[in-house]
């Protein structure tokens, strides 16, 4: 509540904070065109008043790297792909039936490798937003905008992002993702929020620059541990058609993430005015905290006429409350030597320093369990940045001076061929530390505490992406040593024993991504498929062989151009394999190979419309869901969603 009354609070300041600032820069356009404007009549007047607009690319968006891209209003299939709880592209991600739950990952080339541990609990990461997430900004007026859409039972999701420029040098920005949604099925609640604030500054001489960040994230889901008996939800029964009919494992289960993360990144050029040789100091700063509680009061659970303990004993009758905390500060100092024929050569020292801990030490019949892990890590490292014609490439390297060993090796290089072609290229060769939540782990639950040392995991990873006038792909060949995973230690189905370990052997995976869009008159097709192939003498990453979506639609304007119309139908589809399961205690996904998911077709029905700066979406999802019969699940034993309707806007405003 506290995050929503300061962007109000915004929202009522920034028009007169601004106001000044705004027409300073629109009279810099004006001024401009003052020649142009000196003997005209009253209609050129008029037109000249609409020259007052800033141009789009005065309205930037600026990542942590420094690439820009600028605010689009406009309506693509683009768009309708990324209208949804994320706010972006999630082909490749199978949503679970509620917003704001986990996700399947059906491609495994969404995984983004990084050589420092973090905490764990990926199912609690798909909406956390990491630092290359954030945005900085340069706009020349304020600029506001407002999502919603609506969820599936009693509840919203909303998105309001406000920027401003209090001068041409500084920027700040203050955004709130929030979102409610009691959902279908017997404990299905999610309620999150994800509070951004930014500021960007540089001096009037530009020799010192800025970048800055605040988060506050919340994750609240309840955890149902999927329904109890298949054979109910398959039946097509129209007495379970109301989905809160269905039995399901856990009824008082919810488990809750929250972060904290401050972050800044500056530089500083030594030689007064930029020349052909310069000097740069640098430094970035991260200082993250998180916490995890998964909360169960009655331990067992009926299915039909029998009692099932879903995650095996434990050392408390009830009210199980299984707590942990993060913390970690990450230092980052280099010195940049740039000149203009050669490039960047950076030189940078690391310092990263962590803390993961419960409130207590265990000491168990198997050993003992300690009630934290804490480190610090040093590496030296360089980049070498490269900027030329057609060319951009970008080589970095980093090693460990501490006696946790860690190595990363990152090349990327970009040929632009012409404004409508281009290759990219990158290869990364890693020595990852764990992730904690593999080392160590306490809970009530008997089966659910460790303490390991488990070997870095080793990956070398290649990438190809040609992005062309005609199609774009993407090609993918990891080979991976020592992988980590989770898996069910129980041959009891019912029951869920989860514990971490490390594959002795190697898994080579590739992917082929492949997308084209064809346009005739009104109508488009687009099309992305994605086939995957795993080399493994064990069932350990399973992944579906092929992945679609395909996108049939018209296009038009009406009323005098005044509104443009979208609306067509999409259709996603993969096929069968042995999908990961998932854990609440953990909120993590684990190997399982006794059941299959896929081979069905998933339909939605859109028709979205765009008036000036506001787009208006309509979505009728799993249109065929009553159609096909009731095989739809997003893990073996969570069903995907039913038939839905679903709609909401985008609006932007340019004060």
């Amino acid at each position: 509540m506290r995050y929503l009354l300061f962007i109000v609070f915004l929202l009522s300041f920034q028009s007169v904070s601004s106001q000044r600032d705004r027409n300073a820069k629109l009279g810099t356009l004006n001024q401009n065109n003052k020649t142009s404007q000196t003997n005209t009549s009253v209609k050129d007047t008029t037109v000249s008043k609409k020259i007052k607009k800033a141009p789009y690319d005065f309205y930037r968006i600026i990542s942590l790297q420094k690439d820009t891209t600028y605010v689009d209003t406009s309506l693509t299939i683009k768009k309708e792909y990324e209208y949804n709880y994320l706010r972006k592209d999630i082909f490749g991600l199978l949503p679970f039936a509620n917003e704001g739950q986990t996700y399947t990952v059906l491609d495994y080339g969404l995984k983004k490798f990084a050589a420092f541990p973090e905490l764990g609990h990926s199912g609690k990461h798909f909406n956390y937003m990491q630092i290359d997430d954030i945005k900085y900004y340069s706009v020349a007026t304020p600029v506001t905008e407002l999502y919603f859409k609506t969820v599936m039972e009693q509840g919203q999701s909303v998105d309001a992002f406000i920027t401003v420029n209090t001068s041409e040098r500084f920027n700040i920005s203050v955004a709130f993702r929030g979102l409610r949604s009691l959902g279908k099925y017997i404990n299905q609640l999610s309620s999150t929020g994800n509070f951004r604030f930014t500021t960007s500054y540089n001096t009037l001489n530009k020799r010192y620059f800025l970048n800055l960040h605040f988060t506050g994230q919340d994750f609240l889901n309840g955890e149902n541990g999927g329904i109890t008996t298949l054979e109910d939800f398959e039946s097509e029964d129209a007495a379970f058609q109301n989905r809160a009919r269905l039995e399901v494992y856990l009824k008082d289960a919810k488990s809750f993430m929250k972060g904290k993360r401050y972050f800044f990144d500056h530089n500083f050029r030594i030689n007064p005015k930029k020349g052909n040789n310069n000097l740069y100091l640098t430094h970035q700063f991260t200082y993250e905290t998180k916490f995890f509680e998964y909360n169960q009061q009655t331990l067992a659970s009926t299915v039909g006429n029998t009692q099932v303990l879903r995650f095996g004993e434990a050392y408390v009758s009830g009210g199980i409350n299984d707590q942990s905390r993060y913390n970690r500060m990450h230092n980052k100092v280099g010195a940049i030597y740039e000149n203009a024929l050669l490039g960047k050569f950076q030189f940078f020292a690391e310092d990263y320093r962590f803390n993961y801990f419960y409130d207590k030490v265990l000491i168990l019949d198997a050993g003992i369990v300690p009630g934290s892990l804490s480190d610090e890590i040093n590496t030296i490292g360089g980049q070498y940045q490269y900027r030329k014609n057609k060319w951009n490439g970008t080589f970095s390297y980093s090693n460990s001076i501490a006696n946790q060993s860690l190595t990363n090796f990152d090349a990327q290089l970009q040929y632009q061929i012409n404004d409508k072609n281009e290759l990219r290229f990158q290869y990364q060769m890693l020595n990852k530390i764990p992730d904690h939540l593999y080392n160590l782990h306490q809970s009530s639950f008997i089966g659910y505490n460790w303490y390991n040392d488990f070997k870095n995991e080793k990956i070398n990873n290649l990438e190809v992406n040609a992005k062309t006038q005609w199609f774009t792909a993407a090609l993918q060949i990891s080979s991976l040593n020592d992988y980590l995973f989770f898996s069910n230690d129980d041959t009891n189905t019912q029951q869920q024993i989860i514990t971490p370990k490390q594959y002795d052997k190697t898994i080579n995976y590739l992917s082929v991504k492949v997308s084209r869009e064809f346009k005739w008159w009104k109508l488009a097709l687009d099309n992305t498929v994605l086939y995957q192939q795993v080399d493994q003498e064990d069932d350990i990453l399973n992944v579906p062989q092929i992945v679609t979506r395909n996108s049939l639609y018209f296009t038009d304007y009406f009323f005098k151009k005044a509104l443009y119309l979208q609306t067509g139908f999409t259709l996603n589809y993969f096929t069968k394999y042995y999908a990961n399961d998932y854990n609440p205690v953990l909120a993590e996904a684990f190997v399982q190979n006794s059941r299959e998911i896929g081979e069905f077709p998933l339909v939605d029905f859109f028709v979205n419309a765009r008036i000036r700066q506001t787009r208006i979406f309509f979505k009728v999802e799993h249109l065929n869901s009553r159609m096909t019969g009731n095989n739809f699940y997003t893990a073996p034993n969570y069903p995907y969603r039913d038939f839905m309707i679903r709609f909401g806007l985008v609006w932007n405003f340019f004060q």
